[in-house]
């Protein structure tokens, strides 16, 4: 398995993504149930295929990450040909970004000496998705990208 096996809720809201996954195997309902009866481990398997599937369709599309925590910002635009990266570090150990009164504070002072930018891209590794996988590993969600445009105008 490549990723992450989806989760059980996921799975169940991927239901008719799924019946079709099995459908261009040429397995039916009865099959189904009797692969996961019968042969677990076969089972598991096409579980793991079918959320690397998932995992890949998603990845391809992602453009824009946020990891925020207490006192960094990291906004992430995944281009191409690199990942773009603005980070933004607050000095003020008072201020917690990841709640909406630190995050005030931020808006009010974002151009204060107790705000740090940092501007910087990489190159993908041979494995693109991968490397967007680690990110979301690491803490980041998936955006729209807002936060990455507006700091842009200013620190890009």
């Amino acid at each position: 398995m490549k990723y992450l096996r989806l989760t059980k809720q996921q799975l169940e809201e991927l239901h008719p993504e799924f019946i079709n996954f099995l459908a261009t195997q040429s397995i039916t309902a009865a099959e189904w149930a009797t692969i996961k009866k019968d042969q677990p481990q076969v089972a598991e398997e096409e579980l793991d295929v079918f959320s690397d599937l998932i995992w890949e369709g998603v990845l391809t599309k992602v453009t824009f990450l946020e990891n925020i925590s207490a006192q960094h910002m990291h906004l992430f635009h995944l281009t191409d040909k690199e990942m773009k990266l603005i980070s933004v570090k607050v000095m003020n150990p008072e201020i917690d970004l990841s709640t909406k009164e630190g995050f005030t504070w931020f808006k009010n002072n974002y151009q204060s000496d107790f705000v740090e930018y940092l501007t910087a891209s990489k190159a993908y590794t041979e494995d693109k998705n991968l490397d967007k996988f680690k990110l979301l590993q690491q803490g980041a969600n998936i955006t729209k990208g807002e936060l990455y445009k507006w700091f842009d105008t200013f620190v890009g």
